[in-house]
């Protein structure tokens, strides 16, 4: 005895788009040629200098550089990660995420625990505490707020691209 079986598939329009967008990567070379875009990398590349300094030093003795650490190496990810976003336009294929939004608490956050960060690494340099490390910290610290002053201005960018967006 045979039986039929009939098997109905279907498919959403969001898989259905995202498999379609999918197959082509896009590259945004002008990102990097903007105001955005310049202190993104310039946040990578002194946020790079900011950790390395710290971690060629015997930082794990002193928990302020810990914390120091963590906001540096953490952020440090996070904006590779976005710059990465960026240059290839995945927000344009995902369009759920208030990608605005989503910038603006990145930058906003990256900004206030840096300036914490710069605030701790520059307090804790000291000759006493450590004079053979003691170089090593102070540039992370000069480092440390240079970033925070990238982080300030892609926040004010940030702030001012939501803002236009919730205005419409």
């Amino acid at each position: 005895r045979s039986r039929s079986h009939t098997v109905t598939t279907t498919s959403s329009s969001f898989t259905a788009n995202l498999s379609a967008s999918s197959s082509t990567l896009a590259y945004d070379r002008e990102f990097l040629r903007t105001l955005p875009g310049l202190l993104m990398v310039t946040e990578i590349v002194l946020g790079l200098l900011v950790w390395t300094l710290i971690a060629g030093t015997e930082y794990f003795l002193y928990p302020a550089f810990g914390w120091v650490m963590f906001v540096a190496v953490f952020y440090w990810v996070l904006t590779v990660f976005f710059l990465i976003i960026y240059m290839t336009m995945t927000y344009t294929r995902i369009p759920q995420v208030p990608w605005t939004t989503v910038g603006l608490f990145f930058n906003g956050s990256a900004f206030i625990l840096y300036l914490i960060a710069a605030i701790v690494d520059a307090s804790s340099v000291t000759k006493e505490l450590d004079s053979h490390n003691y170089n090593s910290w102070a540039a992370s610290s000069f480092f440390a707020f240079m970033v925070t002053s990238c982080y300030a201005g892609n926040t004010y960018f940030s702030f001012i691209s939501w803002q236009s967006r919730t205005l419409q």
